[in-house]
C-alpha cells in the first residue's frame, strides 16, 4: 500500500510519531509512505521554523531509530496538497485539523478521475493540559516535545 502524509514536522513531537508510525502500520511490510515536509511559502508565515534540511534530518534520524528505513521518501511540498492530487497513493493519514484539506483533495481527485484515498485519521495527541501538542506550543515554550507543560518564569 502506498500512504502519503504530509507536515512542517518542527519540533517533531508526539502527535507527528504517533502520524508516522500509522502511516507505516497502514502502509504494511511491503508498502511505502510518502512524507511531505512542507517548505516555501507555506511556512514563511510561521515563525522560528527549523529549515527544511534540518527538519528532515530529524524526521530520517526518528525513522531509523524506529527501524523504518527503506521504505519511504522524504521531500519538500510547497502547498496543502503535496503530491497528493496526481501521485498514486491508497491512502493518507491525517489530524483532525487537516480532515477539510483531505477530503479536499478526494474531491479533486474525483473531478480528475482519480481513484479516491483512504483517509485514516488520528486522535490529536494532548499534551498533560489536555490541550492537542503543537510545534507552535512548544516554539512558545508552553510545552516540551513529548507534552509535558513547562514552568513559567
Amino acid at each position: 500500500m502506498k500512504v502519503c502524509i504530509g507536515g512542517t514536522f518542527d519540533h517533531l513531537h508526539k502527535g507527528h510519531k504517533l502520524l508516522i508510525s500509522k502511516a507505516f502500520e497502514i502502509a504494511g511490510r511491503q508498502g511505502h509512505v510518502f512524507i511531505g515536509v512542507t517548505t516555501g511559502e507555506i511556512i514563511d508565515k510561521k515563525r522560528d521554523v527549523k529549515s527544511f534540511e534540518e527538519r528532515k534530518k530529524t524526521v530520517e534520524k526518528y525513522l531509523s531509530k524506529e527501524k523504518l528505513t527503506g521504505r519511504y521518501l522524504i521531500k519538500p511540498i510547497y502547498n496543502k496538497y503535496g503530491p497528493s492530487l496526481k501521485e498514486d497513493f491508497d491512502a493518507i493519514i491525517i489530524s483532525p485539523e487537516t480532515k477539510h484539506t483531505a477530503e479536499e483533495i478526494n474531491r479533486i481527485r474525483k473531478q480528475k478521475g482519480e481513484k479516491q484515498l483512504q483517509i485514516i485519521q488520528i486522535p490529536f495527541v494532548l499534551a498533560d493540559d489536555n490541550i492537542p501538542i503543537s510545534s507552535s506550543r512548544i516554539r512558545n515554550k508552553e510545552i516540551d516535545e513529548e507534552g509535558k507543560t513547562q514552568k513559567r518564569d
